[in-house]
């Protein structure tokens, strides 16, 4: 959430979408990591329906946080405090966390079914996560999961350097949270760890009471340790029982899909390229932000093949429907993105200057018969050219395109 000591950054992409989907007939939800920007996300949706003519008497804004004990503890005062500010034919109505309140759903169900209102709501806790709001909202709306800043969003927050590469070195190592990006150095990690912490006991503790919250960030660390990485369930368990944490596979099952649940990880599925079809086995890992790897690990300067896949998956999960990863036979391609039916394939490499190593990544592309679009990102500024319909990019533009 965004202080008056804070700047705001656009988010030109999640606005554009509540304006696309403004005065439709479905509730909007905005869900995603908690910090990663949905309240202001919210706040500049509100300036972009003012600057279209909204009046200000038609905007309705309710935020559970900012209200604290004096807000709302029933759904049906939460409903009642929506309905006492509506003095317009037609309302739009935010809702920041409402699942503050318990039953929240009734209320958002009861002002939805309203012919005088269109509802807003975002969510981070354990009662409103992407997993949930099929139950509790079926059919009725529609959800933009907001993940921490993009690249090209990152790069608007003044910083000392206005070097594209000293940006996207600090970037990789703190990550994309909003008031992480703009915080010195040396205060990120503790600001970071506080955010962890709420996380793992708002939104996992409270879901999951049995679990055991030393091993789950345990099991964090180890993912955050091993990005990218193709593990089984029984090779993570005797990992971390060779570290001295005993976890059955079972269990660790159940921590990895609450640390997904929670946007704290998110699971890559293997897809055949060549078959056209989701795979079983060998899904991979990624950070929901890269920052908690430097808070969990400590280490800047190692593992950059990984961290810059990091940044790529979730670039992808931005800017397509669906991210899987690819395989042909033997070979992998880092990434299939999907969106409206078209795949387009992605593999990403540090630097291709080496011959050998520019065939060893453009193998497994140039093994999907199809015409479908083939990108390869690395970090070198030369050599930049097509390899047989293949676009090689530099990185940092492309990640500048979001």
């Amino acid at each position: 959430m965004a202080t008056s000591n804070t700047p705001i950054i656009p988010r030109v992409q999640a606005t554009n979408w509540l304006l696309r989907w403004k005065d439709r007939d479905v509730i909007k939800v905005v869900t995603g990591m908690r910090r990663c920007g949905k309240s202001t996300v919210l706040a500049l949706a509100r300036q972009a329906f003012i600057d279209a003519g909204v009046p200000q008497s038609s905007i309705i804004t309710i935020d559970l946080e900012k209200l604290g004990y004096s807000g709302p503890t029933t759904d049906r005062e939460l409903y009642d405090l929506a309905v006492s500010q509506i003095t317009d034919p037609h309302s739009y109505v935010f809702i920041d966390e409402p699942q503050r309140v318990p039953s929240f759903e009734r209320a958002v169900d009861a002002l939805y079914a309203r012919d005088d209102c269109d509802v807003y709501v975002t969510g981070s806790n354990s009662d409103l996560l992407s997993s949930e709001l099929a139950s509790l909202l079926t059919g009725r709306y529609v959800e933009y999961r907001l993940l921490p800043l993009s690249f090209a969003e990152y790069r608007q927050i003044p910083q000392p350097s206005d070097d594209a590469a000293d940006f996207f070195n600090r970037y990789l190592v703190y990550g994309g949270l909003p008031y992480a990006a703009t915080l010195p150095q040396e205060d990120v990690s503790e600001y970071l760890d506080g955010v962890l912490n709420t996380i793992l006991v708002k939104d996992v503790s409270a879901r999951h009471p049995r679990f055991n919250m030393d091993i789950v960030r345990t099991l964090f660390a180890f993912c955050a340790d091993n990005i990218g990485n193709c593990y089984s369930l029984k090779k993570i368990s005797d990992a971390l029982g060779a570290r001295g944490t005993k976890i059955s596979p079972t269990t660790v099952s159940e921590y990895l899909d609450a640390l997904t649940e929670s946007y704290l990880l998110f699971k890559a599925d293997p897809y055949d390229a060549k078959g056209k079809k989701l795979l079983q086995q060998g899904g991979k890992y990624y950070l929901g932000d890269l920052g908690f790897r430097h808070l969990l690990l400590g280490r800047d300067d190692t593992d950059l093949g990984r961290r810059i896949e990091n940044v790529v998956y979730l670039e992808l999960l931005r800017r397509y429907r669906t991210v899987h990863i690819g395989r042909t036979g033997t070979r992998e391609i880092d990434f299939v993105a999907g969106k409206d039916g078209r795949p387009h394939y992605f593999q990403v490499a540090l630097s291709v200057l080496d011959e050998q190593t520019l065939k060893r990544e453009l193998a497994p592309l140039m093994a999907v018969r199809d015409d479908y679009p083939k990108t390869l990102l690395t970090l070198d500024h030369i050599g930049l050219s097509d390899h047989n319909g293949i676009e090689q990019r530099y990185l940092v533009d492309w990640l500048l395109e979001g």
